[in-house]
């Protein structure tokens, strides 16, 4: 059966526009299609503990590629913890190279001074982050608890349980870092199945 002109111009274009999304896909995004993984860094800021969380992902399974927390003493002074949480970062970057980093957004705090001080410990990660060149992006605490418990009011505990058994880990990683882990595994279940409330990017 043939095809009119009009038909194969419309043909032309779809695969046109097929090419087009391809090609403009970001490189997160594209690996999660391949079989390639992607590597994904979550981190969790807070003055004092930073956790963090390095993943390799496909559209299959996901394991831990290294996590912790970066700890500062109490008596240090603001500045030296900032300093600690950008300069741990580097570090492990330098170990563990990524490809995007998701970081959990502020949220509202009753004490302005806690949120203010959440913020700071959150611009030292971006920093040490963007120098390394990642896709940024932040996501909602409740919306992570959400993807990786099934309730956004889940306690810490039980994240940091469903995180072990998603990446059949030994031991149950301590709260910080498993929130940092169920950042990056929850990005990567939203990019790998391709759905529409993507984190926002910063």
């Amino acid at each position: 059966m043939g095809i009119t002109p009009k038909q194969f111009q419309q043909i032309q274009d779809r695969l046109n526009g097929a090419r087009s999304s391809a090609a403009s896909a970001t490189p997160a995004r594209a690996a999660v299609r391949s079989s390639a993984p992607m590597i994904v860094l979550g981190i969790d800021p807070a003055l004092r503990n930073t956790g963090y969380g390095i993943i390799a992902a496909t559209r299959t399974r996901a394991r831990a590629v290294t996590f912790g927390t970066i700890s500062s003493p109490a008596k240090w002074e603001r500045s030296r913890c900032l300093l600690n949480i950008a300069d741990s970062l580097r570090k492990v970057l330098r170990e563990h190279p990524a490809e995007v980093c998701v970081i959990e957004s502020l949220f509202y705090a009753q004490n302005l001074q806690t949120a203010l001080i959440m913020g700071e410990a959150r611009g030292a990660s971006l920093v040490a982050v963007a120098e390394a060149g990642l896709e940024i992006y932040e996501m909602a605490p409740r919306r992570v608890k959400q993807a990786i418990v099934g309730y956004g009011g889940a306690q810490k505990l039980a994240v940091a349980k469903m995180v072990q058994r998603m990446l059949a880990l030994d031991e149950t990683p301590a709260p910080d870092a498993a929130d940092a882990l169920a950042l990056a595994l929850t990005h990567a279940q939203t990019v790998g199945r391709g759905l529409l409330a993507t984190p926002k990017r910063l």
